[in-house]
């Protein structure tokens, strides 16, 4: 996975990289085929905003908080980003197949 840290009118430091890559690995378990994610990390007069783009093969995703803490932005945008991709896995997987128990089954009682 392709990493990338931005920041606009601030210094990303050693410990929000830290910080965010825990925070990813719980979005990995999810998320078997990422190809790149750009986080962006921004002031906003009192406000600090998190942003994510994460690529995933056949689908965007893109993620956005704002809080007055940067680090409880980052713990709102993984939850956010969690959710996202779980979604996205689930809308991706098949729902429409018969179980081959219950084919099983209905024989069985002929």
């Amino acid at each position: 996975m392709n990493l990338k840290f931005v920041g606009q009118n601030l210094d990303v430091t050693p410990a929000l990289k830290d910080y965010t890559l825990n925070k990813l690995e719980r979005i990995s378990r999810h998320a078997d085929q990422v190809i790149s994610a750009t986080v962006t990390f921004s002031v906003l007069k009192v406000q600090k905003k998190a942003e994510i783009n994460l690529h995933l093969s056949g689908k965007d995703i893109h993620i956005d908080c704002v809080d007055n803490d940067m680090y409880a932005a980052i713990d709102c945008l993984m939850d956010k980003l969690d959710r996202a991709v779980i979604k996205y896995k689930e809308k991706k997987q098949p729902s429409r197949e018969t179980p081959e128990i219950v084919a099983d089954t209905i024989k069985e009682t002929d």
